[in-house]
């Protein structure tokens, strides 16, 4: 191996290695807990370090939001391929969906609630935020009325998902109630489709 391929190799395994340690201390304290100089000292490297990867905070949660949506992507993909038939893949991905923002609240927050420096619904969006929206059109489109655009149906659809998500996990919506609403919400969405 090359001494410029090992360089390279180590720079990727720092990156990773900030990344796991970011989304680790934001699931156990919150975001609020990820600084610089918190995550230097958790991967026993100096500040100056992470910033010759990432230019700051916001940068790490980007690249943060980028993992979860590859993430989600696939468990979405998965719950979508298991279920027959129309409706049962559309009740599979919400329930996967709102499953993945429960189990981790933090990498949820940092893909759809907080402000990070990532371009969403452009041609320059990183390919695991077009994958994971690619999964929800997957998902509607086969329940799509003719005339139907799949992808504002998939929108509206995530747009349901997460209203329903962020506001239970805001104490706005009962939680022993959630899968009632979820309910709901796919039979309204999928009763044209039987």
């Amino acid at each position: 191996m090359s001494i410029q391929a090992r360089r390279e190799r180590e720079r990727a395994e720092r990156e990773r290695l900030i990344v796991t340690a970011a989304r680790e201390l934001a699931e156990a304290e919150g975001w609020d807990a990820v600084t610089t100089r918190r995550l230097a000292a958790e991967i026993e490297y100096s500040q100056p370090v992470l910033y010759s990867h990432f230019e700051g905070k916001d940068a790490i949660m980007a690249a943060v939001a980028v993992q979860g949506c590859a993430e989600l992507a696939t468990e979405l993909r998965a719950a979508r391929t298991a279920a027959e038939g129309a409706p049962a893949a559309l009740a599979a991905v919400g329930e996967a969906y709102t499953a993945f923002a429960r189990r981790r609240p933090a990498l949820y927050d940092a893909v759809f609630t907080l402000a990070v420096d990532l371009p969403f619904a452009t041609p320059e969006a990183p390919a695991a935020l077009w994958e994971a929206f690619r999964e929800l059109v997957r998902a509607t489109q086969p329940i799509a009325a003719d005339g139907d655009d799949p992808a504002l149906l998939a929108e509206t659809y995530w747009a349901c998902l997460h209203g329903l998500v962020t506001l239970m996990r805001g104490g706005r919506l009962p939680e022993q109630t959630h899968e009632t609403r979820l309910a709901l919400l796919i039979g309204h969405f999928t009763a044209r489709a039987d």
